[in-house]
C-alpha cells in the first residue's frame, strides 16, 4: 500500500493546480487518474494526423496584468505557452441568420464595436459594463484579494438572463435583433440556462472582453507543465488508476482502484464530479442529507461536437469564434430536440502557429440534450452499436447542413471527421451525463447549488469546475480556494501575488 500525504482523485485543471500548490509546499502528492492522459478537458488527441483540442478553445483574461496571467504566473505556466490573441475587435462574432455582430475585447472597444449596429444603445451598453464591473469587485479572488464582506452573495441569488434582458429591453438593430441577444450570444461559454446566476455569466464575459487568447498548439501544453512540476516537487501523477472506493479510518483515507491496487494518505482532494465522488464511500461516512442532496443537483447541458480535419489551404484559419443562431431565443437553445435541433452551433478553429493563415482543424458544437443518447448511457466507447453510429451520424449530419449554409466553402474543404456525443465526453473527461461544466448554478437557490470545498469529513475537499466557477479562469481560482483551507487562504495569497 502506498501512503502519501495529499491524494487527489482526477486530474483535470483542478487537480493538477491543487498538486502544484501542496506539492511546492512541500506535501507528498499523488494524482490518481483513470485515463491515459492527465488533463481532464486540457487533453488534446489526434486522428489521422489531425490534433483536435478536447475542451478548452480559448482562454479569457491572459493579457499582461489580467486576472488568468497574475494567477498563473505563480503556476510558473506563462513562460511555458505561446499566445495567440483573438482579433481585438472581434473575439466572438455573433450571427443570426445573415446578420452578424463584434463583441470586441476591451471595455471601450466593447462598446465601440457594438454602436456601429446599434446607435441608440451606448448608454445601456455602458451600464452593462459597469454592471459586470460590480459583479467583479464584490468576488476579491477574481482581483486576487482576500474575502471581507461576502457582497458575492448579492450576486449569486441574481438572474443573469433577467439583467441582460432589462438592460437592453427595446434596443434593436437596423434588422430587428435585440441587443440583448447579442450580448448573450455567447452564452455557450457559461451553458446559457435560464437560471444562471448573474456571477457566472458576469466574472466569465469580463475575462473575455479583458482579453482573448488560444494556446497555440493545444491546451494539453498546460497539463504537462503541470505534471512535470507536480513531478518535480517530488509527487506523482499515476494514469490508468480508477478509483472505485473510498473509506476512513482513524483520520486515514484508503483508496481501492479498480486494477486492484490500494492508496493510503492523510487528506483528499476530489477533482471529479460531487456525486461521482460521494457514491463510492459507505453510506456511514457521508450524512445522508448532504448525500440527497449532492445527488439532487442539475448539471448543465452536454453537448454533440464535431472534430473536423481540413484539406490542405482549403479553409481561412479565423481568429475570432462563431456562434450562430437559428433562431431569436438564445437562452431556449440547450434544450432543442428533434426538428428544431440544432438551435445554434459554435465553430472555432485551432492555433497551430503564429500567422497562420489557412486553418488545419476546426471543431463545430452545439448543446444536445443527454436523453437524446440515454438509451446507450450503459455502453462503452466504441460498443455502443450500429443504431447509436446511424443515429449520431444523422446528428452529425443535420449539425453539418446548418453551418454549410453559413460556410459553403467547408464542404470541400473536410477531409476527416470525429464526432463527439455526451456519451463520448463523459467517457473521455469524466465529466458526469457529459455536461458541458459540471453542476448547474442555479439563481434560484443559490445555497443549494453551490458546492463548497470544504466538506463536514475531516481533510476531505472538493476543487475543479463544480466548486465556485467553472472554465479555466473559475477552476484555476477554484484551486487556490482549496488549498487555502489546508494552507491558510491568506498565506497562500500572498505568496501568489509575490510570486
Amino acid at each position: 500500500m502506498e501512503k502519501y500525504d495529499v491524494i487527489i482523485i482526477g486530474s483535470g485543471l483542478g487537480g493538477l493546480l491543487c498538486g502544484y500548490i501542496l506539492g511546492k509546499e512541500g506535501f507528498r502528492v499523488c494524482i490518481l487518474e483513470k485515463q491515459g492522459q492527465p488533463g481532464g478537458n486540457l487533453q488534446t488527441f489526434k486522428r489521422h494526423g489531425y490534433k483536435f483540442e478536447t475542451g478548452v478553445h480559448y482562454v479569457g483574461a491572459l493579457g499582461a496584468g489580467q486576472t488568468l496571467s497574475r494567477y498563473w504566473k505563480y503556476f510558473n505556466l506563462l513562460d511555458e505557452l505561446e499566445l495567440q490573441q483573438l482579433d481585438p475587435d472581434c473575439f466572438d462574432k455573433i450571427a443570426f441568420g445573415d446578420h452578424e455582430f463584434p463583441l470586441a475585447q476591451g471595455f471601450d472597444n466593447f462598446t465601440t464595436q457594438l454602436l456601429y449596429h446599434f446607435p441608440g444603445g451606448k448608454d445601456a451598453i455602458n451600464q452593462y459594463l459597469c454592471k459586470i464591473r460590480d459583479v467583479v469587485a464584490a468576488f476579491p479572488l477574481y482581483n486576487l484579494e482576500l474575502p471581507k464582506d461576502h457582497r458575492e452573495y448579492h450576486y449569486t441569488s441574481q438572474s443573469a438572463v433577467t439583467m441582460i434582458n432589462q438592460q437592453f429591453n427595446g434596443i434593436l438593430s437596423a434588422s430587428g435583433i435585440s441587443l440583448g441577444d447579442v450580448v448573450a450570444g455567447n452564452n455557450y461559454l457559461y451553458g446559457g440556462s435560464s437560471v444562471t446566476p448573474l456571477h457566472v455569466s458576469s466574472l466569465i464575459n469580463h475575462s473575455f472582453i479583458s482579453g482573448s487568447y488560444r494556446i497555440i498548439g493545444g491546451s494539453d501544453q498546460v497539463s504537462r507543465s503541470l505534471v512535470q512540476s507536480v513531478t518535480a516537487f517530488g509527487g506523482t501523477v499515476i494514469t490508468r488508476r480508477e478509483v472505485v472506493a473510498i473509506e476512513q479510518q482513524n483520520q486515514h483515507f484508503f483508496l481501492k482502484t479498480k486494477q486492484g491496487d490500494l492508496y493510503l494518505s492523510n487528506i483528499l482532494i476530489s477533482d471529479i464530479h460531487p456525486a461521482a465522488t460521494l457514491a463510492m464511500m459507505p453510506s456511514e461516512m457521508v450524512r445522508p442529507a448532504y448525500q440527497k442532496r449532492i445527488a439532487s443537483l442539475q448539471n448543465t447541458a452536454p453537448s454533440f461536437i464535431l472534430y473536423i480535419g481540413l484539406k490542405h489551404g482549403s479553409f481561412p484559419y479565423l481568429n475570432y469564434n462563431y456562434y450562430f443562431h437559428a433562431g431569436m431565443d438564445v437562452w431556449s437553445e440547450a434544450s432543442a430536440t428533434a426538428d428544431h435541433w440544432p438551435g445554434m452551433f459554435l465553430l472555432s478553429t485551432a492555433c497551430h502557429k503564429k500567422g497562420q493563415e489557412f486553418a488545419e482543424t476546426l471543431t463545430i458544437m452545439s448543446y444536445m440534450p443527454y436523453d437524446e443518447f440515454k438509451s446507450w448511457e450503459n455502453t462503452r466507447v466504441g460498443k455502443r452499436g450500429l443504431d447509436y453510429e446511424e443515429f449520431k451520424q444523422e446528428k452529425a449530419n443535420k449539425l453539418l447542413d446548418l453551418v454549410f449554409a453559413k460556410f459553403p466553402q467547408l464542404r470541400t474543404s473536410i477531409e476527416h471527421i470525429e464526432i463527439s456525443t455526451p456519451l463520448t465526453y463523459r467517457d473521455y473527461t469524466g465529466t458526469e451525463e457529459g455536461s458541458l461544466y459540471g453542476i448547474q448554478k442555479n439563481f434560484e437557490e443559490p445555497l443549494l447549488t453551490t458546492v463548497m470545498p470544504k466538506t463536514k469529513i475531516p481533510n476531505f475537499y472538493f476543487t475543479g469546475q463544480n466548486t465556485n466557477l467553472h472554465g479555466v479562469l473559475g477552476v484555476t481560482i477554484g484551486s487556490v480556494v482549496t488549498c487555502g483551507e489546508i494552507l491558510g487562504l491568506e498565506y497562500l495569497m500572498k505568496k501568489i501575488n509575490h510570486a
